[in-house]
């Protein structure tokens, strides 16, 4: 056998180890490449899955549904809404319900009077009189809470009204629960006797602390009726509400409804 001198080997072996290299570089291009050619042509997604969408009909079952029926005796889980008079304000024939369908104490009334305040003061007014700050603004004003059409109503008009909104009023179904649509309708109902009491319902010692027509406010019914005045001590405000203003500075100024402000254009 001839052997290889070690200048020579030494050379051999570099030209394997290049060519070793190149292959392996190769390959990993090669292999790079085929991967990206699948995913390119090639959708694994599980929106190209044979299925049935919901409500879609087929023409595999007799009755050209795709959904089957549930089992007897199938128990549900999750929210099952079956409390109508609860969950939708109404009684088994339709009707808007005129009873609470859940206990009302003072803790509830409070939780509504909170939630009031936050989602529904701004147009129906702290007291339920249609004059909130954005109707003082130039918004179309709600009707006031103490009208008789409204006294009389039944509870459930105003779980309806909350859920599914009416008029100019959208509906609060995402911001407010269940449960807090009927302690803000609670509220309500405590705001409409509020203003409409018969003194005679009173205890004795509470009558002895309700002020006659001729008696003067003590000072602490003096500061109840500033914190909560029935008309908005502005001077954009002349012959409120039948001549809405929006003050300078504000946006929407002189917007739908409002009249021309009185004041000086705020810089």
């Amino acid at each position: 056998m001839r052997m290889i001198s070690g200048r020579t080997g030494g050379s051999a072996c570099q030209q394997i180890l290049r060519r070793d290299r190149r292959f392996r570089l190769s390959y990993l291009l090669l292999l790079f490449g085929g991967t990206l050619l699948t995913v390119g042509c090639s959708r694994l997604d599980m929106q190209d899955q044979p299925k049935y969408k919901p409500q879609r009909g087929s023409d595999f079952f007799a009755d050209g549904r795709s959904g089957r029926p549930e089992v007897d005796g199938t128990i549900a889980r999750g929210a099952l809404n079956e409390d109508t008079a609860y969950y939708d304000g109404e009684d088994d024939n339709g009707d808007d319900v005129d009873v609470f369908p859940i206990a009302v104490d003072k803790p509830f009334i409070e939780r509504g009077q909170q939630r009031y305040d936050a989602y529904c003061s701004p147009c129906h007014g702290r007291i339920g009189n249609g004059l909130g700050m954005i109707v003082r603004r130039g918004f179309k004003q709600p009707p006031s809470y103490h009208i008789d059409r409204l006294r009389n109503a039944p509870v459930g008009h105003f779980y309806d009204v909350i859920t599914n909104g009416y008029g100019a009023m959208l509906n609060y179904a995402a911001q407010i629960s269940v449960r807090d649509r009927w302690a803000i309708i609670a509220y309500i109902r405590a705001l409409q006797y509020s203003q409409n009491a018969n003194v005679n319902d009173l205890s004795a010692d509470a009558r002895t602390k309700v002020p006659g027509a001729d008696q003067i406010l003590t000072a602490e019914q003096k500061a109840a009726l500033a914190n909560e005045p029935i008309v908005p001590k502005d001077s954009d405000f002349y012959n409120f509400p039948y001549v809405p203003a929006t003050p300078s500075g504000v946006p929407g100024v002189n917007g739908a409804g409002a009249a021309k402000s009185n004041q000086p254009e705020r810089k």
